[in-house]
């Protein structure tokens, strides 16, 4: 069991244990020991980004003592979306990535995410070895010659590397009129997204692209649509494209603000791709949170849907394991595996919109190939996270959901693998099931998990 590592990196309250520059410099020296193998050139390089939050300076500094105190040079990228991060550690041959956030969560939480030489996240065993590093005193001690002491340099042109890559991802179509709002969530897409979106023509009405180091997320991006859906109807835009913190997600609304989640991004990107003969072995992959509803509406189509555990990851590596191109999560997390090596926000974004281009069809209409199943879910905080097969009474609410609801429905019960907390779905077709069943099963676990 890994004790630092959750599903996406090192998360937590920011100068709060574990995410502190003292175990920062640790995560620091730990990375260079396990993934300092030599870039394309020799050299020993690490990619160092950030998103918004005010945390992020603290940190940074830390993780570059740490890298460079064991012998590597940090290339430092500063305020970047992840997938940025991702591509450009692959694009520059570096030894590995390193991305300061924590993605959708407030301001005061921040988090450690640390990319492979391919831009892919590390595997469960790379992350173990890394933590085996942290938590052994003997690191405290470990140092190199002054003369192997690495350098930290400012990466100038990164963002105009990424924002190259990401046109050319639909190999600069034009936008041109298309009027989109764009919610940046004030994180670490808020100077680049704007600028990717008007370079390739569309009319951009631009909102949270003003951060402070503590308004990232606050009230804004991919948890709150609410604000591209008033601003789209406001503005007469095509659609709202909000992204999350560090961008690796993105949540739209059509042209009537009715919000188009990830499910629908997916579903209709798939479904575009078989008709073209581009979907790898007409398959997506989803995880267990998504809804009934695509699952049937991709059979009907000839689509078939692997379903993994919760978490972006598990998605990627089931893709990269079977060779799927097209996945990801109803929460946004979209993988286009042709393009990019994690989720990315901006990317799916443009695929979008180069649909709507090229069928000339409105987003309203693309996102209705499917009927969804009524859906509810509920996240809470708690007091302990116990293995649920340790409980006593909510393994049994459970048990008793499932077999009510039987084929018509389903529920989900998980510890979120990045906060304290306890998120619980109901999905049901007939839609009087599912308060009843998510009120009695939350009862049950606020009162069992106090």
């Amino acid at each position: 069991m890994k004790k630092l590592f959750g599903t996406d990196g090192i998360r937590g309250k920011a100068n709060v244990y574990p995410i502190t520059p003292e175990l920062a410099l640790l995560v620091g020296k730990a990375t260079a020991l396990v993934l300092g193998a030599g870039g394309n050139d020799g050299r020993k390089r690490v990619v160092l980004g950030k998103d918004t939050r005010i945390s992020g300076y603290m940190l940074e500094n830390a993780l570059t003592a740490g890298l460079t105190g064991m012998g590597m040079d940090v290339l430092s990228v500063g305020p970047m979306p992840t997938p940025a991060v991702a591509h450009l550690t692959k694009s520059m041959g570096a030894a590995c990535g390193i991305m300061i956030t924590a993605s959708h969560n407030p301001a005061c939480d921040n988090g450690i995410k640390i990319f492979a030489a391919d831009g892919f996240k590390l595997p469960d065993d790379v992350e173990l070895e890394i933590e085996k590093h942290i938590l052994d005193p003997e690191l405290r001690e470990r140092h190199v010659p002054c003369d192997r002491i690495g350098k930290a340099y400012r990466i100038d042109d990164a963002r105009g590397r990424y924002i190259e890559f990401a046109k050319s991802s639909i190999r600069n179509l034009s936008l041109r009129g298309l009027k989109i709002v764009l919610d940046c969530a004030n994180g670490g897409a808020y100077s680049i997204a704007p600028l990717i979106f008007r370079e390739l023509g569309a009319e951009v009405i631009e909102t949270a692209v003003r951060p402070d180091g503590l308004n990232i997320n606050d009230g804004c991006g991919a948890t709150h649509p609410e604000n591209i859906s008033k601003l789209v109807l406001e503005h007469k835009a095509d659609c709202g494209i909000a992204l999350d913190g560090d961008a690796d997600r993105v949540i739209f609304c059509d042209s009537d603000g009715v919000e188009v989640n990830g499910d629908r991004i997916i579903g209709m990107i798939a479904l575009d791709l078989k008709k073209r003969g581009r979907l790898a072995a007409d398959t997506v992959v989803v995880t267990g949170m998504s809804n009934l509803g695509l699952h049937r509406a991709m059979k009907e189509n000839g689509i078939s849907v692997e379903v993994t555990d919760v978490g972006d990851r598990y998605v990627i590596e089931r893709m990269r394991e079977k060779g799927f191109n097209v996945g990801g999560e109803q929460s946004g997390h979209i993988i286009f595996m042709d393009y990019a090596t994690t989720g990315d926000g901006i990317i799916s974004a443009l695929h979008v919109l180069q649909l709507m281009e090229r069928t000339g069809k409105p987003l309203a209409e693309l996102a209705g190939f499917m009927s969804v199943f009524p859906q509810e879910i509920r996240s809470f905080p708690i007091g302990r996270k116990v293995p649920l097969d340790q409980l006593e009474k909510l393994p049994a609410a459970i048990a008793e959901c499932k077999a009510a609801l039987g084929d018509s429905g389903r529920t989900i019960v998980r510890y979120s693998g990045t906060e304290n907390k306890m998120r619980i779905l109901v999905e049901a077709e007939n839609p009087a099931d599912v308060p009843a069943w998510i009120e009695k099963l939350c009862a049950v676990a606020q009162d069992e998990l106090k």
